[in-house]
């Protein structure tokens, strides 16, 4: 049996796993919801987060995970996410996930 994973780990999984296809949030917006910093969201985006919609979540500017910018364009394409003009980040005044 597996060990359960810690809470603050939980917490970024699932606040990313609700967000709604064609939609992102940004590093910052998943840690003021569960109390971390941007950074420690990262962390537990790149240890667990494979098998979650990660290319939902973006930079604060809009940008994909660097080294997954391809990959993330291409779901992006797929979703119908809103992208700024030259199609490389989200636009992030019309494709961001406000949770309630």
């Amino acid at each position: 049996m597996a060990d359960p994973l810690p809470p603050v780990v939980e917490a970024v999984l699932d606040v990313v796993e609700a967000i709604p296809p064609g939609r992102v949030m940004s590093y910052g917006q998943i840690g003021a919801l569960v109390g971390v910093g941007p950074r420690r969201v990262g962390n537990v985006m790149s240890t667990y987060g494979a098998l979650m919609p990660w290319w939902r979540v973006v930079r604060a500017d809009g940008r994909p995970a660097a080294g997954h910018e391809e990959r993330a364009l291409e779901h992006f394409a797929s979703e119908r996410t809103a992208l700024v003009a030259g199609g490389f980040r989200v636009d992030m005044s019309r494709a961001r996930h406000c949770p309630t």
